[in-house]
């Protein structure tokens, strides 16, 4: 590659000089623009609107589009769009990925693209990894639009919000320039409908949040209860993050299904005094566990039966999640144990890449209850699948998709394989002149542990502020006690805390700060040299120190979250530092190859606490890396591989259901054109009798919780094809090959029974006014004859099928 280079010279320098002229011409619109009152720029917003509904295009008025923004962030935030944020605007708008460095304001990029974009009318949504950032991006950001004359709001879990600067005063107004990067300021936000936030020229949110969102409108049972309006263009902030690390999990929608087994409590008490090797398998690497024959016996003995000779499926696949559960899945790295609203405990899942707890989400197919049986807590339902979709197959809605992150470049392959989204490296506006030592490696982790408490200590007895990157919420109370025993006052950022981990992140470039953190600290929030807001006096004290030093406890499995961390000292030309230390017993090297290297440090007689920094380990260390980035990327694309097949039959049943949706008779008169012109009468027999409007209300209720009830058993059969298939693979089958081929079969035989119980509904079912406990009055299905077959819809309007329901 590095030949072509020379031959062809560097695509990516080609490609952003290309860009200069754009720059050079809406530099040119800067001084007209400056002579703008307030009202003369909004009405600059009515005119480009105008000349796109002429026939211009997008890139016809992007240099005065990108003028005008630049303008109104200097009236508002005091901030001037630098030319590097401009040509990360113009490969935003492209749609492509802009890797920019962390501190090179990719917040204050993405409002270019966005309000070029915005102007179509078609909106425009911009993603962000968490609420607190979805707010305060909206909130900081939201002067810019609105002093151009358009709408903006965000998506939370907890509620939707406009931008209303109304609210404030010019106190506030004040605060939130000086404070508005890590501080959300309330009094402007607006609570909102869903639907009104959607219709909002550009709306922020998370990933999930969208995603959910649109699973819940294929799931609405009237047009009026659908909040989103299309997917036309998309901004990913940390993009990596969205699209990569989290794209291993899909979205998932589900509802209670049967109560849950006390058989947990049980299972979980005989695999704990199981043994590694004798009892049970355990592949690191890949993440899997397995009963041994010997193990077997012992559950067998324990039981006083044989599950496995019973082929008794449902206790087997207990007994595997409670040993996942014993040796996998670790309290306070992948969970925490936390005092439920209702008494007693709950498990709340941790992001493994953001440390941050994952409120409401649970580990499907029983491992989240065989986690409950372990820590003791009462055991919730098992769940049922009532939607889903990976966050692949989502984002692939939208027409255009972009995104931006300070570490792109090592993922550059999948982006381009699964988004089709080309990496574009965006150059500094100042030159980077951070330090980014050799890692210190440590025979133990007790060795580890006693040098950066060392060194921590001598960098805060100078005064240099510290920021210390730990990899689970374990490691970093560990770090913190250690930190108290020595007297180091310190601030502590994990799972547990993040409400205020934007004003503890802002604070980490104090003089004599220390700050532990989790991956969590590598997101959104600049850390400014002596404080935030900035002080100059006190910015020069600690760049003569040196700066931010960031120290690592351990590699990541990705290069690319070592490199978020490394990202936080050094920011736009400041002065920095950044340094790991490993140890051959973090899980990372002991699976991958330390006992090798920790049996030569033995016969060279290294003493523990002393570090080597050999070349050879630290390329041990990328390599260890790249293979687990390797198997990671494998998980993705297996996940996709089978969720495309899915994509398929989702899209169409969501289609069939949209069109019950506006238009139910002629939906249900289209399905039976193959019918024979009886029943064709005693439909339209039917409609005389009820009156077109009623009618037209049955046909939309049987229809959806038809297409309802027979989709969710379609999700539930799929997902147990999934897992069936992969034996197919010890008789030369592929699985996919035969997931594909046994999922077309049972489409077809899905499509087939949903055109059968419709006409078999359609002219049983009744409407009948149905009031439960004062609510007001709504439709639900009652059948009108006093057979009802096994395969109808249950007359008592659960939506579940009669044998399922009150026929069992």
């Amino acid at each position: 590659m590095n030949i072509l280079h020379k031959i062809f010279g560097d695509p990516n320098e080609k490609y952003i000089k290309n860009l200069e002229p754009l720059v050079k011409k809406i530099d040119s619109f800067e001084p007209e623009f400056q002579k703008f009152s307030a009202e003369q720029l909004k009405e600059k917003t009515k005119e480009l609107k105008r000349k796109l509904t002429e026939g211009k295009t997008l890139d016809d008025i992007l240099p005065e589009a990108f003028a005008l923004v630049r303008e109104a962030a200097k009236r508002t935030l005091n901030q001037r769009h630098f030319s590097v944020q401009l040509i990360g605007g113009i490969v935003l708008h492209q749609g492509k990925i802009a890797e920019m460095r962390t501190g090179e304001g990719k917040t204050l990029s993405a409002t270019l693209p966005a309000y070029l974009n915005a102007l179509e009318g078609k909106g425009v949504h911009v993603v962000t990894v968490n609420d607190y950032l979805a707010k305060r991006d909206m909130v900081w950001m939201g002067q810019i639009y609105d002093a151009l004359g358009l709408t903006v709001g965000c998506i939370t879990n907890a509620s939707g919000y406009m931008y209303d600067p109304s609210r404030a005063n010019s106190q506030e107004d004040t605060d939130r320039d000086i404070k508005g990067g890590f501080k959300v300021l309330e009094d402007y936000l607006r609570s909102a409908e869903k639907k009104e936030v959607y219709a909002a020229d550009i709306t922020y949110g998370t990933n999930h949040e969208f995603g959910f969102d649109y699973l819940r409108d294929n799931m609405a049972y009237d047009m009026g209860q659908q909040v989103q309006r299309g997917f036309n263009f998309v901004i990913v902030d940390e993009v990596d993050s969205i699209l990569i690390d989290e794209a291993r999990v899909p979205l998932i929608i589900s509802g209670q299904a049967e109560e849950a087994t006390d058989k947990y409590y049980q299972f979980v008490k005989i695999v704990d005094p199981l043994i590694r090797e004798e009892d049970y398998i355990l592949d690191e690497k890949m993440k899997t566990v397995n009963f041994t024959e010997n193990g077997q016996n012992k559950v067998v003995k324990s039981l006083g039966h044989d599950p496995w000779l019973q082929n008794d499926i449902p206790a087997t696949h207990q007994l595997e999640s409670a040993l996942r559960a014993k040796t996998l899945f670790l309290k306070d790295r992948d969970y925490v144990v936390k005092s439920a609203p209702s008494g007693g405990g709950e498990i709340i899942i941790i992001d493994e890449f953001t440390g941050r707890m994952l409120q409401g989400r649970r580990w499907s197919s029983g491992l989240h209850q065989a986690v409950e049986a372990k820590e003791g807590v009462k055991i919730q339902p098992e769940s049922l699948t009532l939607a889903t979709i990976t966050f692949q197959n989502f984002f692939r809605l939208y027409k255009k998709i972009s995104g931006m992150t300070g570490t792109a470049q090592t993922s550059a392959e999948e982006f381009d394989k699964v988004y089709k989204l080309d990496v574009m490296v965006i150059p500094t506006h100042m030159p980077m002149v951070r330090k980014d030592l050799q890692d210190k490696i440590y025979k133990t982790e007790e060795a580890k542990f006693n040098a950066v408490i060392k060194e921590i200590k001598e960098l805060h007895q100078n005064g240099q502020p510290v920021l210390v990157g730990t990899r689970s919420v374990e490691r970093n109370e560990y770090l913190g006690k250690l930190l108290e025993i020595n007297g180091i006052p310190h601030q502590i950022l994990n799972a547990k805390n993040h409400q205020k981990e934007g004003e503890i992140v802002a604070q980490a470039g104090k003089w004599g700060a220390v700050t532990i953190a989790t991956n969590m600290a590598g997101r959104g929030v600049d850390i400014i040299l002596g404080g935030n807001p900035s002080n100059k006096e006190e910015s020069e004290k600690v760049r003569q120190l040196g700066g931010l030093c960031v120290i690592g406890t351990e590699r990541h499995d990705a290069r690319r979250i070592d490199n978020q961390l490394r990202g936080r000292a050094g920011r736009q030309g400041d002065p920095g530092a950044s340094q790991f230390f490993v140890s051959l017993e973090d899980d990372l090297m002991r699976i991958f190859g330390g006992d090798r290297i920790k049996s030569l440090m033995t016969a060279l007689n290294v003493p523990e606490d002393e570090p080597i920094q050999a070349g050879m380990i630290s390329g041990a260390i990328e390599s260890a890396q790249g293979k687990i980035e390797g198997f990671n990327f494998d998980a993705r694309h297996h996940i996709l591989e089978y969720d495309d097949v899915m994509n398929k039959h989702r899209e169409i049943i969501y289609k069939k259901r949209r069109a019950f949706l506006e238009n139910p008779k002629s939906e249900i008169l289209n399905y039976q054109n193959s019918q024979d012109t009886d029943f064709q009468n005693k439909l339209l027999q039917r409609e005389k009798e009820m009156g077109e409007e009623s009618f037209n209300q049955l046909c939309k209720l049987v229809g959806l919780r038809v297409l309802d009830t027979l989709w969710q058993d379609h999700l539930s059969n799929m997902d147990h094809l999934k897992d069936s298939v992969r034996l197919r693979a010890y008789g030369g089958h592929d699985p996919l090959v035969e997931y594909k081929n046994e999922g077309r079969r049972l489409f077809t035989q899905l499509l087939e029974e949903i055109d059968q119980t419709i006409a078999n509904n359609i002219l049983k079912a009744e409407l009948t006014p149905h009031t439960h406990n004062h609510t007001p009055a709504k439709p639900m299905l009652n059948n009108g004859e006093n057979e009802i077959g096994r395969n109808d819809l249950c007359p008592c309007g659960s939506g579940k099928k009669y044998k399922k329901c009150h026929g069992k």
